[in-house]
């Protein structure tokens, strides 16, 4: 199950090599990227969303068949990469939840979450859309039915989430750099962050570096996460790819370290890409074979 409480419609615009332009139209948002390379991974993945409005029509008909929970609200923007790097043109935020469409969000994820075994949080799209505690109260429902939560979040969500408890917690350095947790990039800082992070309420601790090595924390053991060095194409996307690995690893039955290295691969393989949270299944878990787990200190790099 994927918790996302913030699905978009999504248009980008590229320049074709005759001097025309292209217009791709993608259902987007954290939780639909995260849910769409699990598939690619072939696990099932259950997308509990609102939609509503006329961008949450058009966003159930590319979704398809997936097992969505539909709510009425959602949101959307246009980006525009004819000049190579992407330009917001418009952004339309998703406005907050009512009580009752809140309440059925909340419900269906918490069903679908226990029937998964395996749940991932996305983080809203802007604040408002519902209520910070919800995190903690289903964090809290789900660990303690015995559901491993995945989540994928920053700031007061991340928190939140960790007083109700959960199995996986991904944070980007630079999400925690921005919310005061740490002033940079350097390992012996982030893995201090960590710990204190693990105590809060999570059993295992991943922060992604950008182009630098992921730093992992699986209970007292702190390793560092080596993928081969590609040229990147586009950052964005890699660090949803990597939680869907790593939740897609756990949801098949595999140990956390062979969900590092899935994630690993699924995160490297992403940056080559021009479309975000995408990928081809063979040639993630080809990749996920070349990812090496080394022990903290171990040849460690900057």
């Amino acid at each position: 199950m994927v918790f996302a409480p913030s699905p978009l419609l999504t248009v980008t615009i590229e320049a074709r090599p005759d001097g025309a332009s292209d217009i791709h139209l993608h259902a987007g948002g954290q939780g639909v990227w995260i849910a769409h390379l699990m598939m690619v991974l072939d696990v099932e993945a259950r997308l509990c969303a609102p939609f509503g409005g006329e961008t949450g029509e058009v966003l159930l008909t590319l979704l398809g068949r997936s097992g969505v929970a539909v709510r009425p609200v959602s949101g959307g923007y246009v980006h525009d990469r004819r000049a190579g790097q992407r330009e917001a043109v418009a952004t339309a935020p998703a406005p907050p939840l009512a009580r009752h469409e809140l309440d059925g969000l909340y419900n269906t994820a918490l069903i679908e979450g226990l029937d998964a075994g395996v749940a991932v949080f996305g983080g809203p799209d802007g604040a408002g859309v519902l209520p910070v505690d919800t995190y903690r109260r289903l964090a809290a429902d789900l660990t303690g039915a015995g559901t491993r939560v995945v989540a994928d979040l920053s700031g007061e969500c991340l928190t939140a989430a960790l007083e109700g408890g959960i199995a996986v917690l991904k944070v980007s350095h630079d999400d925690l750099v921005r919310d005061g947790h740490v002033d940079s990039d350097d390992p012996d800082e982030l893995r201090a962050v960590m710990g204190k992070l693990a105590r809060s309420g999570a059993e295992t601790v991943i922060v992604s570096r950008a182009e630098q090595p992921a730093l992992a924390l699986v209970g007292d053991r702190a390793a560092e996460i080596r993928t081969p060095r590609f040229t990147m194409l586009d950052h964005r996307g890699a660090g949803d790819s990597m939680t869907a690995g790593v939740a897609a690893a756990l949801a098949r039955g595999a140990d956390m370290e062979q969900g590092l290295r899935l994630g690993a691969a699924a995160g490297a393989l992403n940056t080559t890409r021009h479309g975000l949270a995408t990928g081809e299944r063979d040639l993630i878990e080809r990749l996920a074979a070349r990812v090496e787990i080394c022990p903290a200190g171990e040849g460690a790099t900057r």
